[in-house]
């Protein structure tokens, strides 16, 4: 024992307590030495009992350590602890390092006690062991102290003052070492003040920057807090403590003034949107995603100011209304307002704020809410179909072809926001009608294109008439050679032509029974001997109002074309040779009624154009009226096209409302079917998620419902009047 004394252990304390680098030695122990030191330990350790002296060398291992420490450590910290934190912190390291030096020393010479009497003992290691005695003797005395001269030069960091990093990260180290294998020590010791620390901190830095900041100079310094925690934690802390301290700095100056934040005057969420700041909006929105349901007051003011921005479109177009701008269903600076601000907040909502779907539901619910929000006589779907039709047509928008494209993207995503999108069906139907049989059409891809983006959004189901109107077109081309090369051989005076169309696919058109001029009626005969000899089981019904025909007619010594209708065409021949005729006797001859003829002889005689002139002159047509062709008429154009009003509405509104019936009653009946026996309210919520074109009133529901008990498909319960049986 006291030849190891005298040449292991005070050899050991002599060369710590000088200090490694001033003993003058390159080497703690030569081979030599170490050899010796291990040999003696050894004969100790092997010897048979009672001469086995490896129980008593086990003990004085203890002792020893425990000795330095008590007379030598402690002293000297204590002496520190008044001078200040980082000068504890220093001979704190110093002390955990020799002790680690001496502890790794006494290990090796104690090797063989460590390999079998420790083991055979079931007794700690003799390095466990000497972590112990410092953490019981050193380290639980000191590290009240150590943590509050740690938590002092974090807090002078954080102040911009430069603090030893290295210093802090040994002593963490040390934190780590007493946990004996898990973080424990470190967790309760440092890690929990540190926390509570950071909290005070951060507490106080956000009423100071509340009072002085405007909210996106606050969130820069927000975030630049958070920066700076996350480097701190992997400069010097435990990888662990980093989601725990950040989370602390979150809370206190994030979480606790969010609403503060977002709503403040000038600055706030709204303003940021108001303003265009996109990178202030980013960094909003990056920061508040880190807290749990952060962004849903965020979104919550998005949807509000995007609802505020449709209200100010619709409010301006009800201004133009009130100021007495003519009221009509082409208005394509009101849509276009609609597309820019949907085609802005979409942006937005993919580049400011990452396509985060609650910014998505947002932008959803705020439009749905606008484009619902119909003022005066024409319904959005009618604006909204009628600018498609401007986009679609010949002679209407001037765009490319790429143009045309982003312009049917842009109106079908604000379509898709739409709820009584069978209205808008019904309409464009009426509208594309319109644009094939006049080949009005620009484009007949463009037309394809649109048809796809609402099959795409709506179904098959929803496009299947529109496309069977295109398929009728292309059929009706390949007859139509056909037909032409059967009129060749007929030497008629008329270049005729006709159009089939299939009944269920086109809209339903009025069809007076005009008296035609001998020439047409003798070509129409022909066109359906023609006709049946082809397809015998088909009926053929005749759709004059649809026609159009060019009459070449000759005025002084000048001759035009005239690109009018089939019945201003007819009407037109009545008066061929400066005949002229009363109203009444002109209604006769053309067997037409008086609210057909009127708007037809209104468009010849009181329009652009006036190739027939009315006596008296007003802008007005009367029964009394007479009607003679214009011989003074002149115009600068060979071509000339002659408009009549539309004799059909733009859409049939009593049909709409017969097709909804229909399909909330087939609706009901699919969910009783399958069901069985329902609840009112249950059925009622079932037929509202099943109808997608259009979203009726539960009492429309409850009437459809009442119609089928009628009809005996429903029965009530006869235990319960608020629930219904379906009957097979």
């Amino acid at each position: 024992n006291d030849e190891i004394k005298a040449k292991a252990i005070d050899r050991l304390e002599d060369i710590l307590d000088r200090g490694i680098n001033n003993s003058g030695r390159t080497s703690m122990f030569g081979p030599r030495e170490y050899i010796g030191i291990y040999t003696t330990c050894y004969e100790m350790c092997t010897q048979r009992s009672p001469y086995n002296w490896s129980r008593d060398l086990y003990h004085r291992h203890g002792e020893t350590i425990e000795k330095y420490l008590t007379t030598k450590v402690i002293p000297a910290l204590r002496e520190k602890t008044g001078q200040g934190g980082p000068i504890l912190l220093n001979e704190l390291q110093s002390r955990w390092l020799n002790h680690q030096i001496m502890n790794k020393w006494l290990k090796k010479f104690f090797t063989y006690l460590d390999r079998f009497y420790v083991k055979h003992h079931s007794l700690p290691t003799l390095h466990q062991a000497g972590l112990r005695h410092f953490r019981t003797h050193v380290y639980d005395d000191v590290k009240r102290d150590a943590t509050g001269a740690i938590l002092d030069l974090i807090n002078d960091e954080r102040e911009g003052r430069i603090i030893d990093k290295t210093l802090i990260k040994s002593i963490v180290a040390l934190y780590e070492a007493m946990g004996m294998g898990s973080l424990d020590a470190y967790n309760a010791d440092l890690e929990s003040m540190l926390l509570e620390s950071t909290r005070q901190y951060y507490s106080s830095k956000r009423e100071e920057w509340i009072a002085s900041d405007s909210t996106p100079d606050y969130l820069i310094k927000a975030e630049a807090a958070l920066e700076t925690e996350r480097n701190r934690v992997n400069e010097y802390l435990n990888r662990s403590s980093e989601g725990k301290v950040l989370r602390v700095v979150e809370e206190e100056i994030l979480q606790s003034v969010q609403m503060v934040l977002l709503e403040k005057e000038g600055s706030g969420c709204r303003a940021l949107l108001a303003n265009d700041k996109s990178e202030d909006l980013r960094r909003m929105h990056r920061l508040f995603a880190r807290l749990e349901n952060g962004l849903v007051p965020m979104a919550s003011i998005v949807q509000g100011f995007i609802s505020s921005m449709g209200n100010d479109c619709i409010n301006k177009r009800q201004a133009r209304l009130n100021d007495g701008e003519k009221e009509k269903a082409d208005d394509p600076k009101f849509v276009k307002s609609l597309i820019a601000l949907h085609e802005k907040y979409l942006g937005v909502v993919r580049d400011e704020f990452c396509g985060n779907s609650l910014f998505q539901k947002a932008l959803k619910d705020a439009f749905v809410e606008i484009i619902n929000k119909d003022i005066g006589q024409f319904s959005n779907a009618e604006l909204m179909s009628t600018f498609c039709d401007r986009v679609l047509k010949s002679g209407g928008e001037k765009l490319t072809d790429d143009e045309v494209e982003k312009s049917l993207d842009r109106i079908v995503q604000l379509f898709s926001y739409l709820t009584d999108k069978d209205l808008f069906a019904e309409i464009y139907r009426n509208q594309l009608a319109k644009r094939l049989l006049n080949q009005r059409s620009a484009s007949d891809d463009a037309e394809k294109i649109m048809i796809a983006k609402l099959k795409v959004q709506c179904g098959t189901h929803f496009t299947s008439k529109m496309e069977g109107m295109l398929g009728d077109l292309v059929v009706g081309d390949e007859q139509n050679r056909e037909f032409e090369s059967k009129m060749k051989e007929q030497k008629a005076n008329l270049d005729f032509s006709v159009q089939v169309l299939t009944t269920g696919f086109w809209p339903t058109y009025k069809s007076p029974e005009v008296a035609l001029s001998p020439d047409m009626s003798k070509c129409m005969d022909f066109f359906k001997q023609w006709h049946d000899r082809k397809h015998a089981q088909r009926k053929l019904t005749w759709i004059f109002s649809l026609g159009t025909a060019t009459v070449r007619a000759s005025f002084g010594k000048k001759t035009y074309d005239l690109l009018v209708t089939t019945l201003q065409a007819v009407a037109l021949a009545q008066l061929n040779g400066g005949v002229t005729m009363g109203f009444e006797e002109l209604a006769e001859k053309l067997n037409l009624e008086e609210n057909i003829l009127k708007p037809l002889m209104h468009s010849l005689s009181c329009g652009k154009h006036k190739v027939i002139t009315k006596s008296p002159a007003s802008n007005k047509v009367n029964l009394t009226d007479k009607f003679t062709a214009n011989s003074k008429f002149t115009s600068n154009m060979r071509k000339i096209r002659i408009p009549m009003a539309n004799l059909e509405a733009s859409h049939n509104k009593h049909r709409v409302e017969e097709d909804r019936s229909t399909a909330i009653e087939a609706a009901i009946v699919r969910i009783m079917k399958a069901r069985k026996t329902l609840a009112h309210q249950q059925l009622v919520a079932e037929v509202l998620a099943q109808l997608a074109f259009f979203k009726p009133n539960p009492r429309t529901i409850k009437k459809r419902i009442e119609a089928l008990i009628e009809r005996e498909y429903l029965e009530r319960r006869s235990d319960n009047n608020n629930a219904y049986n379906y009957l097979a």
